[in-house]
């Protein structure tokens, strides 16, 4: 993880802590956003969301913050369900400079 770290931007999002909101989740909405080249992830305790915003090929700091997610959170569904499969799109790796 220190190398990704130190490979990456981050920056920690704190969710808002209204004291007459009635919610269980109140205390657990703070997120980090971390952003490699292209690829950006947004994490929390529960759930990671990755996107980018421009249509170009992963380079290497994207694939490692790729597979960091993805051994951090072994689900690939976005929903509790079983039927909820794998919904990732393909994506290529932009070849590496000689």
């Amino acid at each position: 993880m220190r190398e990704l770290a130190a490979s990456s931007r981050s920056l920690k999002r704190i969710g808002s802590r209204d004291e007459v909101e009635l919610t269980l989740y109140r205390l657990q909405r703070d997120e980090v956003i971390v952003k490699a080249d292209i690829l950006i992830a947004v994490i929390s305790q529960y759930r990671a969301i990755l996107y980018q915003k421009e249509l170009k090929s992963f380079t290497a700091k994207d694939v490692s913050l790729r597979k960091w997610i993805f051994d951090m959170y072994d689900k690939l569904t976005h929903m509790p369900f079983l039927w909820g499969g794998d919904s990732e799109p393909k994506y290529e790796v932009e070849e590496e400079k000689t």
